[in-house]
């Protein structure tokens, strides 16, 4: 089994805490030795905009950038994902994408330049509001401002995802008013555990009508009631997500070196075949799980590029 991936951290790693891609630290989650060893053949690599880092949000983004660029230039075994990508070769495909719009500082000529530097797809918050949006923790009745939904537009136009994790009910709704294409890429399912991060049944349909694709994520405050999470409470959501969504909606956004604390056999990407193995658990099985597990996420990806 191979495994594509929605969302990892590593880069925000890489540039604060000088994570290696290639000989990785003690404390990181994602590199190649790991990934090689879970049959990782697509990664996503989000630029996480900390809105509390002494430098701007812009210069934030674009020093991820730039480490993404280093990362892909110094180790052949990454590659920029392109649509004719063979996933039966030897080489690993990444993309970068953007977590919290804040980076723009309100700019649509921003946008263009970061889509120019690679950027595939946006979250427009993370859990702060901006000038763009609202955030799911806030749980607020407010959704997308005017700016917000004429970034919305830009992006379409230039065929860039909305990424809807983070976002709250009322911009997820705006979002999906709008003609561009939607994914979550690492949420989980409210059903089965009611996190404001995770997706309600209905938005989860809608993003399956659309084309797009939901990643359940390993973070156990938005998988349990429980200070520790396994395998199969990863399952659990991704069950009720492929029930609701259907088979082509399922993917896997690990959301790798953006928490201090993993399910059991989950702290790398060398742990997720037994991801795999929890989701037979749960009935996922045959072409579904193969979709679950890759080819969902790598599809919907293909399309950006």
């Amino acid at each position: 089994m191979i495994f594509a991936d929605g969302h990892c951290d590593f880069l925000y790693g890489m540039v604060n805490y000088g994570y290696d891609i290639k000989e990785p630290s003690s404390r990181q989650a994602v590199s190649l030795p790991a990934m090689k060893a879970g049959g990782v053949k697509l990664q996503l690599f989000a630029a996480w905009i900390d809105v509390k880092h002494r430098r701007p949000c812009l210069d934030q983004f674009l020093s991820m950038a730039d480490a993404y660029r280093r990362m892909l230039n110094d180790n052949p075994e990454l590659v920029q994902l392109t649509p004719d990508f063979d996933e039966n070769g030897d080489r690993i495909a990444a993309l970068l994408t953007i977590e919290g719009g804040e980076c723009l500082n309100g700019y649509d000529d921003i946008l263009r330049c970061a889509h120019a530097l690679g950027a595939r797809a946006m979250t427009l918050t993370w859990n702060t509001v901006n000038e763009l949006a609202n955030p799911a923790v806030k749980r607020g009745r407010k959704g997308l401002t005017f700016l917000g939904k004429e970034i919305v537009r830009e992006m379409a136009r230039l065929n860039m995802a909305v990424d809807v994790s983070h976002l709250n009910d009322a911009g997820i709704d705006d979002v999906l008013n709008e003609d561009v294409k939607v994914f979550a890429s690492h949420s989980n399912a409210r059903a089965v555990f009611d996190s404001p991060r995770s997706l309600c049944d209905a938005h989860i349909k809608q993003i399956a009508a659309r084309g797009g694709t939901v990643g359940v994520n390993f973070y156990h405050k938005q998988l349990t009631k429980s200070n520790f999470a396994t395998a199969d409470d990863v399952a659990r959501h991704a069950a009720h997500i492929l029930e609701v969504g259907g088979e082509d909606c399922l993917a896997i956004g690990s959301d790798f070196d953006g928490m201090g604390r993993y399910p059991e056999g989950l702290k790398d990407p060398s742990g997720l075949p037994l991801l795999a193995e929890a989701f037979v658990r749960v009935g996922i099985t045959g072409e579904a799980l193969e979709k679950a597990c890759w080819r969902n996420l790598l599809g919907f990806a293909k399309t950006l590029v």
